[in-house]
């Protein structure tokens, strides 16, 4: 038998003697008393004392509303003084003057001085004399530098300036290059027999402009390992490669053809998606999870995601590394890193060396170097694909900035699952505590159970749909991204909305429900408990799908598990709200960290937003990352509104604060862009465009633009001019239309049937897939192009037999910028059987189907590109049309001349739009 005595509010068990029957029975009905208010059960009245009733009322009533806002608000500070201040934290940038008393330390100042005379080279787009020449001469003279500097007696230091050529498929193209230039060096310890190198790879081409900030990086980096006076034991292969942008030249020439890429077992890959902070570790491996432990005992200043790798990996972001290239083709495992901050100014003309601080430099290159160190003296590099070293993908997070937490997959499976049923099994107990206090049966805190766990998968449902129908709503009234220049709107567009969907169902449950014998502070627990069963069930769920980001569930379980633990201990589980307090004291570290990590992600994703292009709403994102983000952070928080009186009055004013906000967002506030800091890119190719038909007599009849018509027995051409824009915005054209003159522009797409890629002069897979969504503004003028690809139709050889026909066609393509595109369209009844290209694409036709894209790239050298198709013919007649040819040049460099025309078209465009544009040619002929 059970005694249970009144204290504060609660409930102390003694031990009865086995005849005290009266006293029993007594002791109930004053539990009974106390857990529901006070009113016995069976007569109905107050039966409590002044002092029990004071006790009661301390810890077992309900607060008054108005403590409520401070409630949330505590939470609203707690974000702002802890993870805003450490999000934002940069290391002081070390001078050169004290590097004297650092030995060894990272000089952010010298770098920073490397960085400046690199950004006042201007643009350095691959094909460029700048990109080519002057750039490989600085490189080669900074490397110099360091030569004399080094420690001969203890370093060999080997250069080599590559240059080739090769192709690959990435993408739906054949991504082809010719002279791409990269500068390596090798620095390996005189003392080494090592031959497995550690590769550390940036790149210094640039579209249209970026602060080389890795670049000089790797510079200061490969000074002081090669003037350290402690050896390492594996050679470190430093590549900066000239020719990332093309997409991915530079790497997949040195891995494909360099004689030093056989010996890379490891890579370091830096790039950057921004300006001005810290540099995310957003991938790893694949497997080796040994890379992870480096980056932990190296890295000074953490900052990674399991979550990122993940988001990245799935196609969410539009941005990709050579990180890609060195895992497909090497492969060799690495750690990708990324700059990530102040994302507005990526790839414009306002990232520029000002906008990277000193402290943004030092934060890198404290990092790079110490993992440069770490991983050129692991003993894991001797055989990286030893079975202890290889297997497995991490899970990996840093806490705050403070530290970096990894583990192997399968140890987080372990840990997910074990924490999931540990949890269910112990709220089972606290199920079972209730109803062995009250003295009601199991099967009663059950059902109530039940109840609530309905409700909690609607609350979790409506906390993630409340934000995306705003964000459906905003784009149905051409409202997206008015979140873009003033971040903080979301917190009334999708975190409100979300607050008031995961706290609905509850609160008019536990407002509306009906008199029952069950205390409100354990109809509260019970909410808490239903939420934790089904974050429970997500994580198992996500674990055994293997998505990795489950690791954030299993913290919500966790935490909410130790404070579970804690109160049925201390008893405080049955101590009126006293439950409450201890949970939100367990919880505060998991709401630091989602905090943290959610804001980090919006930092990042919200300048992504505007390079998201049309076909998705960019809203939706954002509002799925709020919307997580706030369930995983307020999920046992956000319920306890129901601590205090009236908390539907609560959620009211949440409504209030949504609609305020909204109308905020639909004014002038709530326009996407501001000039120089949060700018529309604005893609547009000013194209000049011509048809041939060779060999047969032809008329068009086109009726979209006024174009130029020859014809004769031989030839006919078509000619037309304008502006090509992939736009960027989901509201396409919308945001111009009052600031600049766009009479005449017009979509494309009822041409995309009968022309290769509309017609159009699609730049590279990214453009071509988008090129239905694209706008065409005819112009009257011809566009005065820098040049034209020059394509000569060479011979015909028709070979084979009457049953299997077959013709070889040879061209020539000369006289064509750095960037050229060829489009490939077999006519009905041909087939292509070989090519000149890479054969992949053919090898493949249930992936690959035409019109084929062979996108062609060249550095420093710009000789002609000959090639030839074998096609077969079903009729075997090849006096009649066989293929259709399209070729497109981009020149894309800022040296290329503009006309008078085009310059002023960019001139009246409004301040906030950054023009990203180029001259193009597209001619597009038929054999």
């Amino acid at each position: 038998m059970e005694n249970m005595e009144k204290h504060n509010g609660g409930f102390e068990e003694d031990k009865l003697s086995e005849h005290s029957e009266t006293s029993y029975t007594e002791n109930k009905k004053n539990t009974l008393q106390l857990v529901t208010g006070g009113i016995d059960p069976e007569e109905g009245c107050s039966n409590v004392t002044l002092i029990e009733f004071k006790q009661k009322s301390r810890f077992s009533e309900q607060l008054e509303w108005y403590y409520s806002p401070a409630y949330l608000l505590f939470w609203v500070g707690l974000f702002f003084a802890v993870c805003y201040p450490l999000f934002n934290h940069l290391p002081t940038g070390v001078k050169i003057e004290e590097e004297a008393n650092l030995p060894g330390t990272f000089v952010a100042q010298r770098a920073e001085s490397i960085l400046i005379r690199l950004d006042l080279m201007g643009p350095k787009i691959a094909g460029d004399y700048v990109t080519e020449v002057e750039m490989v001469q600085f490189l080669l003279g900074e490397i110099s530098k360091v030569r004399d500097e080094m420690r001969s007696d203890l370093y060999d230091m080997e250069v080599d300036v590559q240059r080739s050529s090769g192709s690959f498929l990435h993408w739906q193209m054949i991504n082809m290059y010719q002279g791409i230039q990269n500068v390596v060096v090798k620095l390996s310890s005189k003392s080494s027999n090592s031959t497995s190198y550690l590769l550390v790879n940036s790149h210094y081409d640039s579209k249209p402009s970026n602060a080389e900030l890795m670049v000089v990086t790797m510079l200061e980096t490969l000074r002081l390992m090669a003037t350290s006076e402690e050896p390492f034991l594996h050679p470190i292969v430093f590549l900066f490669n000239g020719a990332e942008e093309q997409p991915f030249h530079g790497s997949h020439s040195f891995i494909s053809n360099h004689r030093w890429s056989a010996n890379c077992k490891a890579l370091v890959n830096l790039d950057s998606a921004g300006a001005g902070g810290r540099e995310i570790l957003f991938q790893g491996g694949p497997n080796h999870p040994w890379l992870m432990k480096q980056y932990k005992k190296s890295a000074k200043h953490p900052f990674a995601t399991t979550m990122a790798e993940e988001i990245f990996q799935a196609d969410l972001i539009p941005s990709d590394t050579d990180f890609r290239i060195f895992r497909d083709f090497g492969p060799v495992p690495g750690l990708d890193m990324a700059g990530c901050y102040n994302g507005f100014v990526y790839n414009t003309k306002f990232d520029r060396y000002k906008v990277s601080s000193r402290g943004a430099l030092q934060n890198t290159g404290d990092n790079v170097l110490s993992l440069v160190r770490s991983i050129s003296n692991a003993e894991e590099m001797y055989d990286t694909e030893e079975m202890a070293h290889s297997e497995g993908h991490s899970v990996f997070f840093d806490y705050l900035g403070l530290f970096f937490v990894y583990y192997t997959e399968s140890t987080g499976t372990a840990l997910n699952i074990s924490f999931s049923l540990g949890a269910i099994l112990v709220i089972c107990l606290s199920l079972w505590r209730m109803a062995r206090v009250t003295d009601r049966s199991l099967g009663t805190y059950a059902r109530v159970f039940g109840m609530q766990f309905l409700l909690a998968i609607l609350g979790f449902l409506l906390a993630l749909g409340f934000p995306l129908l705003m964000s459906v709503f905003y784009d149905a009234g051409d409202r997206t991204m008015t979140y873009f220049s003033n971040s903080w709107l979301v917190i009334g567009l999708f975190i409100c909305p979300s607050i008031i969907g995961l706290v609905l169902p509850a609160t008019l449950y536990l407002s509306l429900r009906p008199n029952e014998k069950i205390p409100h502070t354990y109809h509260l627990q019970i909410v808490g408990h239903a939420y934790c069963v089904f974050m429970a069930v997500l994580c198992i769920l996500l674990t055994i799908v293997g998505i990795r980001t489950a690791y954030l569930f299993m913290m919500c379980v966790f935490f909410y598990l130790g404070a579970l633990i804690i109160n049925l201990a201390t008893r405080l589980h049955d101590k009126g709200y006293l439950w409450a307090l201890v949970l939100c004291v367990c919880q505060v570290l998991p709401y630091l960290y989602f905090t943290y990590l959610f804001h980090a992600l919006l930092v990042i994703t919200i300048p992504m937003t505007s390079r998201k292009g049309m076909d998705a709403n960019p809203d939706l994102l954002i509002s799925l990352e709020c919307a997580l983000g706030f369930i995983l952070a307020m999920v046992f928080l956000a319920p306890l509104l129901n601590l205090f009186r009236r908390p539907k009055a609560m959620v009211g004013g949440l409504t209030l604060v949504m609609f305020i906000f909204c109308m905020i967002s639909v004014s002038d506030v709530g326009f996407p862009y501001r000039p120089t800091t949060n700018v529309m890119r604005l893609h547009f190719l000013v194209s000049q465009m011509w048809e041939e038909i060779k060999g047969l007599l032809v008329i068009f009849e086109l009726s979209c633009v006024s174009r130029r018509y020859i014809e004769s027995f031989t030839s006919s051409t078509e000619e037309d001019s304008g502006y090509y824009f992939d736009l960027q915005d989901r509201r396409f054209e919308n945001p111009l239309l009052d600031k600049i003159n766009l009479t005449g522009i017009t979509r494309v797409d009822e041409y995309c049937e009968n022309e290769i890629y509309c017609g159009l002069p699609c730049f590279n897979h990214r453009w071509c897939s988008a090129v239905k969504d694209a706008r065409w503004l005819p112009r009257d003028e011809p566009v005065d192009l820098p040049g034209t690809p020059v394509l000569q139709f060479l011979n015909k050889t028709v070979l084979g037999t009457e049953s299997a026909p077959r013709a070889l066609y040879y061209f020539e393509v000369s006289s064509g910028p750095p960037r050229m595109s060829f489009f490939v369209q077999p006519r009905d009844g041909v087939r292509m059987l070989s090519w000149s290209f890479l054969k992949g694409m053919l090898d493949n036709p249930s992936v690959y189907k035409p019109p084929y894209h062979i996108f062609f790239g060249y550095g420093s050298d710009n000789s002609p590109v000959e090639f030839y198709f074998e096609m077969t013919k079903d009729d075997g007649n090849f006096d009649g049309p066989v293929v259709e040819l399209g070729i497109s040049g981009h020149y894309m460099s800022h040296l290329s001349k503009r006309d008078a025309t085009t310059r002023k078209f960019i001139e009246d465009l409004p301040d906030f739009a950054h023009p990203m544009e180029w001259p193009s040619s597209y001619e597009r002929y038929i054999f």
